[in-house]
């Protein structure tokens, strides 16, 4: 298993102590698990942008749809 540092000034690093506390996990859980959700909303946000780019126009209503699936 790897071992990062995060540097910050000392302010800002007890509010993560704190926040991490009132969450009940610790603070290397909190920092993978906020690490971890930046990188999916990356991905998702990317995604969203190349669903965009390739987005024809058309469009379905809601009975359309349960027509089709029967």
């Amino acid at each position: 298993m790897a071992t990062m540092t995060i540097r910050m000034d000392d302010r800002d690093a007890e509010l993560v102590r704190r926040f991490a506390s009132f969450e009940g996990i610790t603070l290397s859980d909190f920092a993978r698990n906020a690490i971890l959700e930046k990188i999916e909303d990356a991905h998702d946000l990317q995604e969203l942008r190349d669903a965009m780019a390739e987005d024809d126009g058309q469009r379905f209503t809601i009975q359309e749809i349960l027509d089709e699936l029967g």
